[in-house]
């Protein structure tokens, strides 16, 4: 039986792309308190196929999928540009596939205007009603009003007209800023893109035997399955180690590994392989909120994802991107040692214009990735560091950082790192890793 929350969110996810949804409606339907409705509408929100707008309310918009994840909803631009709806409510849902600033002459700014568009434009009242017309949704930007027969046609149209206080620019930049993070967000993999979904999962029951274990093994070659009570909530896990030396009657839950380590669909595959390497694992079950089994994940399916993340364009850049893409290998002071040059832009710095605590941890681990990389195909999971910070680095130097492997073994790694500006020793670090194997 699923939970009220589930059904909630159920119910929400079947209403039509569009429709208004109000907490006391949800209670009334559903036979629900207001506060579960509210809980529901909010996760809705925070999954992004719910948006609440100020004086609008809370309305169904579409999923992101990933390959879309680009594009906005009306919605979502309100909700960014702090602005209020002026017209055309019932068209919030809709996606927009570019915005045109309408800086120019109105025949221009029309050429340029088409069907899912959406017009940034002042108080040019004609532009309003011409945008409306050629399909395209308005955003008015300085804290303009529409006329009233421009807001009926946007009704009509079922087009929105928004209104905001920010000039045009900002409300530019604001937009783009938004699918930029979306970009980013779209270059995280979570295990829900990944996982071998529940239809397709092979799991045991808490009353099955060690002979069904074994039926399952010489049907998959597979020997680690998840082990489930009668609401398919996970309650072990099951391999050969805790099968070995049993009776094929003997019950399941009587010699299954009790409270196993799960992830939830929104985990990052990264966070996971981590958790794998660190624990040794092989395979994870994932649940939902409920601890219902969802699907499971392999160590292969994780490395595989890593190694295919790391073979994409990158479109939008993370500030670890931007740090560690300043860093040039450069040849060092001894023959077979490497070593980076790296400039301290002003990104990089704190308050007081010297080099951020932040920055100098990640430009040593980097070295340390990429030193290491020599040794050994994989990636690496910073196990404990010490860094000593002997004197500031201003804005505009030029660091040199000199990484030293003492130790590689087949699962971990020992790196000292030594930084340098003008040939003064301005900071150390120690690393122990864990190192992924990419097998």
């Amino acid at each position: 039986m699923a939970t009220k929350h589930e059904q909630i969110l159920q119910y929400i996810d079947e209403l039509p792309i569009g429709e208004k949804i109000s907490v006391r409606q949800i209670a009334k339907a559903l036979n629900v308190s207001e506060g579960t409705a509210y809980r529901a509408i909010k996760e809705a929100e925070n999954k992004g196929y719910v948006s609440t707008i100020e004086r609008v309310g809370t309305i169904r918009i579409e999923r992101k999928k990933k390959e879309n994840i680009e594009k906005l909803t009306f919605a979502e631009v309100v909700n960014i540009v702090d602005g209020q709806v002026l017209g055309g409510r019932a068209g919030l849902h809709k996606t927009l596939n570019k915005f045109v600033i309408g800086a120019m002459k109105l025949e221009a700014m029309m050429r340029y205007t088409g069907a899912g568009n959406l017009l940034i434009v002042g108080n040019r009242d004609n532009a309003h009603e011409l945008a409306l017309k050629a399909g395209a949704a308005v955003l008015v930007t300085g804290g303009f009003d529409a006329l009233d027969h421009v807001k009926k046609l946007a009704d009509e149209l079922q087009l929105p007209i928004i209104s905001s206080s920010y000039d045009s620019f900002t409300v530019a930049t604001m937009i783009n800023r938004a699918i930029y993070d979306q970009l980013i967000k779209k270059e995280i993999i979570l295990v829900e893109d990944i996982l071998t979904p529940v239809g397709e999962t092979v799991f045991l029951k808490a009353n099955d035997t060690v002979s069904d274990w074994y039926r399952h093994k010489d049907e998959t070659l597979h020997s680690r399955f998840p082990v489930v009570d009668h609401n398919m909530k996970v309650i072990g896990m099951i391999t050969s180690k805790d099968v070995m030396g049993h009776e094929q009657d003997t019950l399941i839950e009587k010699i299954m590994t009790k409270n196993p380590m799960t992830v939830s669909g929104l985990t990052s595959v990264a966070s996971s392989a981590h958790m794998m390497v660190w624990e040794g694992i092989e395979v994870l079950p994932v649940v939902d909120d409920g601890n219902k089994l969802q699907g499971i994940v392999s160590r292969q399916d994780v490395l595989k994802a890593l190694q295919m993340v790391q073979r994409q364009p990158q479109v939008g850049e993370t500030l670890d991107d931007t740090v560690t893409s300043q860093m040039v290998l450069t040849k060092g002071k001894t023959k077979d040692a490497d070593s980076f040059r790296c400039q301290v832009t002003p990104q990089m710095t704190n308050h007081i214009g010297t080099i951020s605590y932040g920055v100098f941890t990640t430009i040593v681990t980097e070295a340390a990735n990429r030193v290491l990389r020599g040794y050994k195909k994989g990636d690496l999971v910073v196990e404990n560091m010490t860094i000593y910070f002997i004197k500031p680095v201003q804005i505009d130097s030029v660091i040199e950082i000199y990484p030293k492997v003492l130790e590689v073994g087949r699962k971990f790694g020992k790196v000292d790192i030594e930084v340098f500006n003008e040939d003064v020793l301005v900071g150390k670090a120690m690393m122990m890793c864990q190192l992924i194997d990419r097998h």
